[in-house]
């Protein structure tokens, strides 16, 4: 069974498409043609039952099958070349042949009407030269001539059964023929719809084709109709675009990450390269100067190091598992983010007024985000500003700085990897931190906003979905 199955698995769609179709017409035609050869041979019975009960010897005939009872002519064995076999059936099991009809054999239920304890009978028998014949036994009034009063008589009609035969096999000869004739048409409009219908598919394949050959995911198939091979198109070109889209953005952010490579490592090698030809040629440079140098060189490097890591970090897909998530205080992560904020920023006045909030997250990428938001605070914050941290009882986070704050055209683009405001392209920085932010954000279910303060600078707002109560520990 496994072999068949294999084979009709190998074949081309559209072979098995045609197949099934015409497998399915050719069954449906065949139950239909048993069937009405089923109900024929019933009906044919039938109809010949009732045609014999509407059937009575003529006089003439039974006379005559008397009559070659009296002159012996009974064993004659006539040609039976008649419509129907008349005989009359005496008590004593004697039946007398009409001419022109051949003996049937004579059954208990022809004696039984002879004898009148039956009124007619209707039974199968054969002839004598082994004819299947269908019998209908009555009593029938009969008329002697130059007789005062009729006598009955048991009188058989009988008719052969080849004649149902004959029809019913001329009638399976001509279903078959007709079956076969309609497997046929079937197989031939099963192959037609299949071309007609996988013509689309066939369209799709070969812009697959294309695109698997050239990478050329600009092609698009059209699309008409609302039925499956529409929304199969659909969904390929939905699907070009996505990758269309994620290779653009995947081509951006290298050319971005090399050109935000590029500015430090200059650096860095310029600043190598005048402390090796100092050594090279002996001229020492000024202690202060080799200072700055050794400190330009150092910060450089730690630049490179956070470009390196954010990258590595941007580097994970959005869909990627974030880690196992657990139940976190956000209060707590936030306090851990301001010492770490406030040790960036000495000279600025950091103040926090934190309610509890219980959130699901992962807590290292969480305090990781909050950490970038702070950053941004102080980095943008004048000397001696400040910024305020609030943690709402609804669990609303705002960091709120007092910098030049961040025009209006430029909000929507402050999430974007690489991206950098002109004003701040002269600080620290790889335009990766809100990147990074956004997605821990989301990956915890919340949203982070940036707005313009009432009186100057920017507030960040970050919802998280959590609880003011941590919820019952699980046995």
């Amino acid at each position: 069974m496994t072999g068949p199955i294999r084979r009709f698995q190998s074949l081309p769609l559209r072979s098995r498409l045609a197949l099934l179709v015409t497998t399915a017409v050719a069954v449906a035609v065949a139950a239909v043609a048993v069937t009405c050869w089923l109900l024929t041979r019933t009906q044919l019975p039938s109809e010949l039952d009732t045609s014999l009960q509407n059937t009575s010897a003529p006089g003439a005939t039974v006379q005559d099958a008397i009559n070659n009872c009296v002159n012996g002519t009974n064993t004659s064995a006539p040609s039976g070349s008649g419509f129907a076999y008349i005989q009359v059936v005496l008590p004593d099991g004697t039946r007398c042949v009409a001419s022109d009809s051949e003996p049937v054999t004579v059954q208990q239920e022809d004696l039984a009407v002879a004898n009148g304890t039956e009124h007619q009978s209707l039974h199968d028998s054969t002839t004598e030269s082994g004819t299947p014949v269908r019998v209908f036994t009555q009593r029938q009034s009969f008329v002697r001539p130059n007789a005062l009063r009729a006598d009955e008589l048991a009188v058989s009609v009988a008719r052969p059964l080849t004649e149902i035969n004959s029809s019913l096999n001329q009638l399976a000869l001509l279903l078959t023929a007709v079956a076969g004739i309609g497997v046929i048409g079937a197989g031939a409009a099963g192959l037609w719809v299949a071309r007609a219908g996988l013509r689309p598919v066939d369209g799709l394949t070969r812009a697959v084709e294309h695109v698997a050959r050239t990478e050329d995911l600009t092609v698009r198939i059209p699309v008409a109709g609302e039925d499956e091979i529409a929304r199969l198109s659909r969904s390929f070109n939905s699907m070009t675009a996505a990758l269309a889209s994620s290779r653009d953005r995947q081509s951006q952010l290298i050319a971005d990450a090399g050109h935000e490579l590029r500015t430090p490592l200059t650096s860095l090698r310029t600043n190598v390269e005048l402390l090796a030809r100092s050594e090279e040629t002996g001229r020492a440079i000024p202690p202060d100067d080799r200072k700055a140098l050794m400190a330009s060189v150092k910060a450089q490097m730690t630049e490179l190091a956070a470009l390196i890591g954010d990258l590595q970090e941007l580097s994970r897909p959005d869909a990627a598992d974030p880690g196992p998530l657990q139940v976190v205080a956000l209060h707590d992560i936030v306090e851990s983010a301001l010492e770490r904020a406030r040790l960036r920023g000495p000279d600025l006045t950091v103040t926090a007024d934190l309610s509890p909030w219980y959130v699901r997250a992962e807590p290292a990428a969480l305090e990781r985000a909050l950490v970038n938001v702070l950053d941004n605070a102080v980095k943008f914050s004048p000397p001696g500003g400040s910024v305020e941290v609030a943690l709402a009882e609804r669990g609303e986070l705002t960091v709120r700085d007092h910098g030049p704050g961040i025009p209006a055209d430029e909000l929507p683009y402050v999430f974007e990897r690489f991206w950098r405001s002109p004003s701040a392209r002269a600080l620290p920085g790889s335009g990766l931190g809100l990147s990074i932010v956004a997605r821990t954000i989301q990956q915890t279910g919340g949203q982070i906003t940036l707005h313009p303060a009432p009186e100057g600078g920017t507030v960040a707002s970050i919802r998280i979905p959590g609880a003011p109560t941590p919820p019952p520990e699980t046995p």
